[in-house]
């Protein structure tokens, strides 16, 4: 069975996703790769004689057996990166795994993915944030992905769930385990509104290197990516600054200079790493979602005894598009600082709302 090649190229000690990538670019399958000569392999790009013998000589195909022996009993699907359930925004980053270990109900290409995190030591102020976004984003069809650790990551995966928005836990070990074990609970409901999603196999601990790497996971599989409270060194930074290097949209929630786990938040935006936000439409207009699935039927005119005549023809003006500052100039054929002053007042009132760009429209 191909699968079982699959799983046991991985686990070939000193040949990553790169170097495996390479392989099967070169022979076409996994198990052509375990077919292949000694000359053959070391003429493949990346593979010196210690690595093309580590793999003539490997006992992996055994193992392998043995761990799909486990997958198939615990109903864990296995996801090769040319599958195509494997999460294409994730295949097309670099370092991305040759295979994951899902177990979950949601779809991994989802329209809407949002990967969300933050500290371990989550404030009153975070908690209310996660809440707030979420809720925000209930209409919004997205997929929201975090780490299922400690703080952030688990009130994001609770309120998902609140909100009925599906959720994926990316986790730093394999699917024979839940840490920390306190989450058991929230995981299996998870799985049923969204899943768990791993390149580890079972029976790996979850030992301190892999959750930096399965920080990539997260980034990778994201459309964007929300920090919501992070101290000055952590994870939450580690996961932005891979995001930012795959050219995901990075957001940030600022917060006091004084407060601890708001430093790396304010760094990021201080920085020009992270846009700054402060509720779920900022980041919806920054992603061009506001209104995408929604939209508000076209008002034709507006109503208000207390506008001014000049201030109801621009409500006017406005019930049709939106328009710049420029273009209302023209229409209405009123003086610049004129207009600014009657701008001014709808905004006040709750008629208008001012975009970036000097553009307006009706709120």
């Amino acid at each position: 069975m191909e699968i079982v090649y699959q799983i046991a190229l991985s686990m070939i000690h000193g040949v990553g996703p790169r170097i495996s990538k390479n392989l099967l670019q070169k022979f076409g399958t996994a198990q052509a790769v375990f077919d292949a000569k000694y000359h053959q392999l070391v003429q493949t790009e990346g593979i010196g004689e210690k690595t093309a013998k580590a793999i003539l000589h490997t006992t992996a195909l055994k193992k392998a057996e043995e761990q799909l022996n486990f997958i198939e009993k615990h109903k864990i699907e296995v996801l090769f990166y040319t599958d195509g359930q494997y999460p294409k925004r994730l295949r097309n980053c670099i370092d991305a795994p040759l295979i994951l270990y899902y177990k979950g109900s949601a779809d991994l290409n989802h329209k809407r993915v949002v990967g969300i995190v933050g500290t371990r030591n989550a404030t009153t102020y975070g908690k209310g944030l996660c809440k707030d976004l979420l809720e925000g984003l209930r209409e919004q069809n997205v997929l929201t992905v975090s780490g299922l650790a400690y703080g952030i990551d688990a009130i994001v995966h609770k309120e998902s769930l609140n909100c009925d928005i599906p959720t994926v836990g990316v986790l730093g070990h394999g699917l024979d385990r839940i840490y920390p074990a306190s989450h058991a609970e929230l995981a299996k409901k998870m799985t049923k509104n969204g899943g768990l999603l791993t390149e580890y196999l079972p029976g790996t601990n979850p030992d301190r290197e892999n959750f930096p790497k399965r920080n990539r996971i997260i980034a990778g599989m994201a459309d964007a990516i929300v920090v919501v409270e992070a101290s000055a060194k952590g994870g939450a930074l580690i996961t932005a600054e891979i995001a930012n290097s795959y050219n995901r949209d990075i957001f940030a929630y600022p917060g006091r200079t004084t407060d601890e786990y708001s430093k790396g938040c304010n760094f990021l935006i201080k920085t020009n790493r992270a846009a700054l936000i402060h509720q779920a439409k900022d980041l919806m207009y920054y992603m061009g979602w506001e209104g995408a699935l929604n939209p508000e039927p076209v008002k034709q005119t507006v109503l208000n005894l207390n506008l001014s005549k000049e201030e109801q023809l621009i409500a006017n003006a406005l019930t049709e598009k939106t328009l710049s500052v420029d273009d209302l100039q023209v229409k209405l054929n009123l003086q610049q600082s004129k207009l600014a002053v009657q701008l001014l007042m709808l905004e006040m009132k709750g008629v208008i709302v001012s975009l970036p760009g000097k553009i307006y429209k009706l709120a």
